[in-house]
């Protein structure tokens, strides 16, 4: 039987869209997220991309079952910043069947070029720093918070559907448990900031959340403006990142540099909700609340989602002194010794050799895939 592709609007399609993956990834190291949630972040009411994003849900059936996903996507905030006429893909899962992920791709590139866009790039959920890519390396590794995870056939299957590279993302995995795993450059560079340049370091609270990542915007605007997928943060987009940053907050390892008065530099390091979520099996009742609220005594890695400096002040040694100050927190950590950091680009090298500094190592890849429409 041919596969029909077909968008999932009602209540039971987006239902079957985000059940998928349960059934397909039975058995592996993927981590189901809360079922709830992706309700509720799919939600054209309701989701964290609802006001900026246009977006179709598809699902693939074969008599009557479905084998696959993805969305197609506009994101209006991104072809604004860079004058383009981008779409995307994203939240792509398929059985091991060429038709089908060819169909679905086929109908996403429809979708997006009924709407003018000329480029589909891809796979982003919804954008690039939420779950992005497909999994090239590190299929054995269980993924960390907002890391996708897929088997290793979804390369071959995404290739054969006409898809070609356009950059590769690179986790690198971190033991910060001992100092001595650190270049000796990176102790000295972070005492002359402190010394030379009068970098300090403090701690976002919970209650001074919301305004400190006006800081965070102010610093990622500037510092990532040249990596690939990139959009200013705007208010709206801080209001809800905050909301979602109250769950996941931990004192100890969101950090801001600063030189005076002046915010510098600034690292949000999250604890790795998953080693939580995985025992959740997507649902919050009957016990799924009571794990997380528990959470603490779970949790032992990290993830180093987003350190950057302002351009201005990078000869300062603030990346440095950030980088030092995960070690020196680990130190007084009596659970969290390593984890991982990352995305970072392939073509940034000066991230990757901070990385090699630190004595860490590549464990996952994810490749962004495009086409021309």
């Amino acid at each position: 039987m041919s596969v029909a592709v077909r968008p999932a609007r009602s209540h039971r399609d987006v239902g079957a869209f985000i059940d998928l993956p349960f059934r397909l990834h039975a058995g592996t190291p993927w981590v189901p997220p809360l079922k709830l949630e992706r309700r509720l972040f799919l939600s054209r009411r309701f989701g964290t991309y609802a006001k900026r994003i246009d977006y179709e849900l598809l699902i693939a059936e074969r008599e009557g079952r479905v084998v696959g996903r993805v969305s197609a996507h506009v994101d209006h905030a991104y072809n604004k910043h860079h004058e383009e006429r981008r779409g995307w893909f994203g939240f792509f899962e398929c059985e091991d069947d060429a038709e089908a992920a060819r169909a679905l791709l086929d109908a996403a590139a429809a979708w997006l070029r009924e709407r003018g866009m000329e480029r589909m790039d891809g796979p982003a959920d919804f954008t690039m720093n939420d779950e992005s890519g497909i999994v090239i390396e590190g299929h054995d590794l269980e993924p960390m918070i907002r890391q996708p995870w897929h088997p290793r056939y979804y390369q071959p299957l995404v290739e054969a559907a006409g898809m070609e590279k356009v950059v590769d993302l690179y986790m690198w995995a971190l033991d910060i448990s001992d100092r001595e795993q650190m270049l000796p450059i990176l102790p000295e560079l972070a005492a002359d900031a402190r010394d030379k340049h009068g970098v300090t370091i403090r701690r976002m609270t919970r209650r001074r959340l919301r305004k400190d990542l006006d800081v965070f915007a102010e610093i990622y605007n500037r510092a990532w403006r040249r990596n690939f997928g990139f959009v200013p943060y705007e208010k709206e987009d801080l209001d809800q990142y905050g909301l979602e940053l109250q769950l996941a907050f931990d004192e100890d390892w969101f950090m801001i540099a600063e030189v005076g008065d002046e915010p510098v530099a600034i690292a949000i390091t999250i604890p790795d909700l998953n080693q939580v979520l995985r025992t959740m099996h997507g649902k919050l009742l009957p016990l799924g609340w009571w794990r997380y609220l528990r959470r603490s005594k779970r949790i032992t890695r990290v993830r180093v989602g987003f350190l950057g400096v302002k351009p201005k002040f990078q000869h300062t040694g603030a990346a440095a002194a950030l980088y030092v100050e995960h070690f020196e927190t680990s130190a007084r950590h009596a659970r969290i010794k390593g984890g991982e950091m990352g995305w970072i680009l392939e073509t940034n090298r000066a991230m990757n050799r901070g990385m090699e500094a630190m004595n860490g190592r590549i464990v996952k890849r994810y490749r962004v895939y495009g086409r021309e429409l």
